[in-house]
């Protein structure tokens, strides 16, 4: 069961060259700046007793606000770890998510942590192709989702102040995979067996830089099976130095996907760094640009369909995130 995955990689090999900018100030932003909770964090070193495996976490929690909080798992990239995509958890959790960022053992920042450059892009390959890595993740989400249940139970900081009814799922690249995995997309294993790991406690989901194999078996019917909501992210540069996914492609979960409402954003220059809060691949000066969308268009997308908000989704799925997006990129729904 072999993909290769495309991936969020070696972002300290790449300089940042970012330019402040601002969204059309004519436009109705949404949420764009932090919310009114400050966020407190705490690691976790969970260990996985069913298949021996350490899943460490970072958390980020609103420290006001009685909740019940929603849930957000999110997945990092191949090479990344819990320490990452900080820029998003903060802000979801500063407008009262409780975020719990993974780290995956086995496809985290290790695999590229030594050796010379050829020597380690090697080891990302090998990473992103490990039937294990393919599997152990999603069963992290789903194992995560258990500790957080317990935690809901237990803990006497958050106890009774989580909602595991609304749990979404997030990731970016190799935890785009992960994502759309945890929420229905169905593989077919060899012998025609189809494998799926869709856990039903997840209710929507953000895929960034979906990875695509288009020689994939089964990949046509995969994503049919996908029936909660999903905001799909991507850009017009989104390609990465492993992996078969051309940026035209990075949108096939999104055209193939059926039942629920979708949607996808594609920023006009958008590289495949755009979504890690870090440097630009390509050298693109946009990125605090597109990251304010990012984190408007998400923070709606969760308001919407987490919370139940009517005035998210109407700015969502209206003129508003439309008209903030303007020409940095394109927005389209599939609504049902």
């Amino acid at each position: 069961m072999k993909r290769f995955i495309c991936l969020a990689l070696l972002c300290s090999l790449f300089l940042p060259d970012l330019r402040a900018a601002e969204t059309n100030s004519a436009t109705p932003a949404y949420k764009q700046t932090k919310g009114p909770s400050e966020v407190q964090t705490v690691r976790y070193d969970w260990l996985d007793q069913k298949r021996d495996r350490k899943v460490p976490v970072k958390i980020y929690c609103p420290t006001s606000g009685a909740g019940p909080f929603p849930v957000i798992i999110f997945s990092h990239g191949l090479g990344g770890s819990r320490e990452g995509y900080e820029y998003l958890g903060r802000h979801w959790a500063s407008h009262g998510y409780v975020c719990v960022h993974l780290q995956h053992i086995g496809s985290d920042s290790a695999v590229w942590s030594q050796g010379r450059l050829d020597q380690m892009m090697r080891n990302m390959e090998k990473a992103a192709a490990n039937l294990e890595n393919i599997t152990n993740r999603p069963l992290d989400v789903s194992f995560a989702i258990d500790q957080m249940e317990k935690i809901n139970r237990e803990d006497p900081a958050l106890k009774g102040r989580l909602d595991l009814n609304r749990v979404g799922v997030a990731g970016h690249s190799f935890g785009a995979f992960t994502t759309l995995a945890v929420v229905g997309e169905v593989f077919i294993a060899s012998g025609g067996r189809e494998v799926t790991f869709t856990d039903p406690r997840v209710k929507a989901a953000i895929p960034m830089s979906a990875p695509v194999n288009r020689n994939w078996p089964g990949l046509l019917s995969g994503f049919n099976h996908i029936e909660v909501p999903c905001f799909h992210m991507t850009g017009t540069l989104d390609s990465s130095p492993i992996g078969q996914t051309e940026p035209k492609d990075r949108r096939v979960p999104y055209d193939l996907s059926k039942g629920a409402d979708k949607f996808l954003v594609i920023f006009e220059g958008g590289d495949h760094m755009v979504f890690s809060g870090r440097g630009p691949m390509r050298g693109g000066r946009k990125d605090e640009l597109f990251q304010k969308y990012i984190l408007m268009g998400s923070t709606a997308f969760w308001d919407a369909y987490l919370k139940n908000d009517e005035a998210a989704k109407a700015w969502l799925t209206g003129t508003g995130f439309k008209t903030a997006l303007a020409s940095d990129g394109t927005f389209e729904e599939k609504l049902k």
